[in-house]
């Protein structure tokens, strides 16, 4: 029987080309949330993208998900999916586009540049004292997925000494130095200039980051968040970063999301701030990426066999 397909992204028709060739005998609908219904979920039998949480809750036709983002959300909540539903992500899609981000904003705190941008405001023409190198620095990336590993290369490449966290698997990358578990977590804070998380949201994530956490770093270590805001007790960051504890921190999320405009992060210095946006389609490369990965799979899938970045219902990733 031929599947019906329901393609949630964005795309063009090189990209329609791409995912139809793999699945010539099937029946393709392209639509926008904008425009999406219910019968539309109701009738796919794989979904490409992410659907809206009560409108995919208990498809009965639905035999496969394939997220275009990286991250699970609540899909993976109870009784939102069937058993028998095969659930996939976008992993290895955003590393390229996440880890330039994160060094642009680590550069924009190690050499002052949000200071010079705000001096440029006033024309004011002035020395702002000394600056970091990334150089010999100790980085502790939290998460080694496809977005850490890619910022712990590129960290790698311009002479840090780099250290990973990860809850599983001991094989050592190399561009790693060290490589630790979640437990060590503790030990090593104390250690590292620079602390990169691009963690998933989960029971053991939230708020790994906080009051006593924060106070194990380094007065002038650098903290990076582009996993989930629920990773880092906002309010406690703020103390940290009002008090001089900290050099900077620079959040791609942030918990809550949106951040309300009154709330007080947006006005500290050292704070950069940016909503959401280090992945999505802001580079065009990811996009392609997730159309390849979204292919492959589709191609696997339909074959009966395995697919790639199955998530994990228990781990919640």
């Amino acid at each position: 029987m031929a599947k019906n397909i329901l393609v949630l992204m964005s795309v063009e028709e090189r990209h329609k080309r791409i995912l139809e060739g793999k699945a010539p005998s099937c029946h393709f609908v392209y639509a926008d949330r904008k425009h999406l219904t219910a019968e539309m979920v109701r009738g796919a039998h794989i979904i490409i993208g992410n659907p809206p949480i009560p409108m995919v809750k208990g498809s009965e036709n639905l035999e496969w998900l394939q997220l275009n983002s990286a991250g699970v959300g609540e899909y993976t909540g109870k009784g939102v999916l069937r058993d028998r539903v095969v659930l996939t992500n976008a992993s290895g899609a955003y590393g390229l586009a996440i880890s330039e981000y994160m060094l642009g904003v680590l550069l924009e705190l190690y050499k002052k540049l949000y200071v010079y941008r705000d001096n440029q405001m006033i024309s004011k023409w002035q020395y702002e004292g000394q600056v970091k190198a990334i150089y010999n620095s100790i980085a502790l990336i939290v998460g080694l997925g496809d977005i850490g590993g890619e910022f712990a290369k590129r960290l790698k490449a311009l002479g840090a000494y780099t250290i990973g966290i990860r809850r599983t698997n001991t094989d050592k990358p190399d561009y790693l130095d060290e490589l630790h578990f979640t437990e060590d977590l503790e030990g090593l804070l104390p250690r590292a200039d620079i602390v990169a998380l691009s963690l998933p949201e989960t029971k053991l994530t939230n708020k790994v980051i906080n009051k006593e956490t924060l106070a194990m770093m380094k007065q002038d270590a650098v903290l990076i968040n582009v996993g989930r805001g629920s990773a880092i007790d906002t309010d406690d960051l703020c103390d940290a970063l009002e008090s001089g504890r900290l050099l900077g921190a620079a959040m791609d999320v942030t918990d809550p999301e949106p951040l309300p405009p009154e709330h007080r992060l947006w006005k500290i210095k050292n704070a950069v701030i940016t909503p959401h946006v280090s992945g999505g389609y802001s580079l065009e490369e990811t996009r392609s990426r997730i159309i390849r990965i979204c292919a492959d799979n589709l191609e696997a899938f339909l074959s009966g066999k395995r697919v790639k970045n199955v998530v994990d219902f228990a781990a919640g990733y």
